[in-house]
């Protein structure tokens, strides 16, 4: 019998080390005492089809013994994704869809023209499928998640290690790299089936309110068809539609080239001030029992590693949901504008799309727990009343030049009166007129110019002047005899 318990030979002359083979064992799909790996995948949110997900867990153990560019593994994260795409139905994209995609394009870009100042992009329109869609925009989905991912990979990391015996550290050996990237691979791999799922809800590049593909303008063949079931409508509408919805995206974000950085920048920004609550994390180590899966599934679906919200975080998620809800208004507006002459579904149309981008699918839910951000537009009719309610008052060219420069962005609060936006501007930009003067004043010495005078000092030159006055006659008047 071996005098280390945790370190059994069993007559080996090579024996493994316990945690890598515990780990390996769990990823491997053999189990850990009585832990079914469905159900760990189910309460992890991962898929319950047994092939995939041993496909997935197979990946993941063969991804734990390779050493990872950073916390997250955005490889797994990046074949995960291909694989949940492609696991339903996406057939290729012919070249009869093709044409049609382009064709719609082309026509919402010339009825764009007739409500709007922002000139036509001038983009070639596109026909993705779903696992085109994961590869164009998989870049972007890594810059907004990385943050999030970064934190929970190394809470994750760190929490394992802390709560690891002395004696279980010094003999880890060939598991410490292995359990570097433990939560890398799991973040990677849950991160990865959110977007592979999102790729079947997603109509268009943009659908969501973020330019996920840069200088691009395109629709997913199969989802705009899976999107009209149901509606009783001309599959020819319903494509127009959306094509016009997309051609605004595009038209704004290649017209208004600060947007993309701004609105990318404020979702990087409130996802590098979320925190990962690390109490929970070590409780959830230490109290954890390899035997008892139940509690397992308990604490993954009651979200232990849920990124945590601070106040500050809540004030910087406001701000960005007004920007994303003005977006989407603008497009809204102009869309319904373009459309209702042309389409006769075009108000049913667009109250479908409403609902839908309020209330978000599945797989974007999965997204926002995933990484504790909703990109939905909550407010965004009032956003489109807001914008309706300028080019009533100010023309389609002062409607659009809002978009000038993000300081003349609407807040908040024009928003919750949207018919109080031009009065409230008017006193801003007088104030601000009224300070530029006063600046300009100042620099040319103006006021030095027209400083009160001091009482004394008027006295004293009053007294002075009568001198002079006097000196002036008595030189000018001859003396009397």
């Amino acid at each position: 019998m071996t005098s280390n318990p945790l370190n059994p030979s069993n007559g080996d002359e090579n024996p493994k080390d316990p945690l890598a083979e515990m780990l390996q064992n769990l990823m491997g799909g053999k189990g850990m005492g009585n832990i079914d790996p469905a159900e760990l995948a189910r309460a992890a949110g991962l898929p319950e089809d047994p092939n995939l997900l041993a496909q997935m867990f197979s990946q993941v153990q063969a991804m734990m013994s390779a050493s990872s560019e950073g916390p997250v593994n955005w490889q797994l994260a990046h074949e995960n994704a291909r694989r949940v795409a492609a696991s339903g139905s996406d057939p290729s994209v012919t070249s009869q869809q093709s044409r049609e995609i382009d064709e719609a394009l082309r026509l919402a870009e010339l009825w764009l023209d007739q409500v709007t100042e922002l000139p036509a992009t001038g983009l070639i329109g596109r026909a993705w499928s779903r696992a085109e869609w994961v590869e164009e925009t998989l870049g972007t989905w890594k810059r907004l998640t990385e943050p999030v991912a970064n934190s929970i990979a190394n809470a994750l990391t760190n929490a394992l290690s802390d709560q690891l015996p002395e004696e279980m550290k010094s003999m880890m050996g060939g598991a410490s790299s292995m359990l570097q990237n433990m939560g890398g691979a799991i973040f990677g791999m849950q991160l990865g089936q959110a977007i592979g799922a999102l790729s079947a809800e997603v109509v268009s590049s943009t659908d969501i309110g973020v330019p996920l593909a840069d200088l691009e303008m395109a629709l997913l063949p199969a989802n705009v068809a899976k999107f009209g079931e149901g509606l009783s409508l001309p599959e020819g509408d319903i494509r127009l539609f959306l094509a016009v919805r997309e051609a605004a995206h595009a038209r704004l974000f290649v017209q208004v080239p600060w947007l993309r950085g701004h609105l990318l920048g404020a979702i990087e920004a409130y996802a590098r001030g979320i925190h990962i609550d690390m109490t929970k994390i070590e409780e959830l180590a230490r109290e954890l029992d390899p035997g008892n899966p139940e509690g397992i599934q308990e604490a993954l679906s009651q979200g232990v590693f849920m990124p945590q919200r601070t106040p500050a975080q809540e004030q910087a998620l406001e701000k960005l949901e007004t920007a994303l809800a003005l977006v989407e208004g603008w497009v809204d507006e102009l869309t319904a504008a373009a459309t209702e002459k042309m389409l006769p579904s075009a108000s049913a149309l667009r109250e479908t799309v409403r609902r839908r981008r309020a209330t978000g699918g599945p797989a974007e839910h999965a997204f926002s727990s995933l990484v504790g951000l909703e990109l939905r537009p909550r407010r965004l009719r009032e956003a489109a009343t807001l914008w309706a309610t300028l080019k009533a008052e100010r023309g389609v060219a002062g409607r659009d030049a809002i978009w000038h420069h993000p300081d003349l962005l609407p807040t908040a609060e024009d928003l919750d009166d949207p018919q109080g936006f031009s009065s409230r501007r008017k006193l801003a930009e007088a104030s601000e007129t009224e300070v530029d003067d006063a600046l300009q004043k100042l620099l040319r010495g103006g006021f030095d110019e027209e400083k009160p005078e001091d009482p004394e000092a008027s006295a004293e030159a009053d007294d002075d002047s009568k001198t002079d006055d006097t000196n002036g006659d008595d030189a000018g008047t001859p003396k009397a005899d």
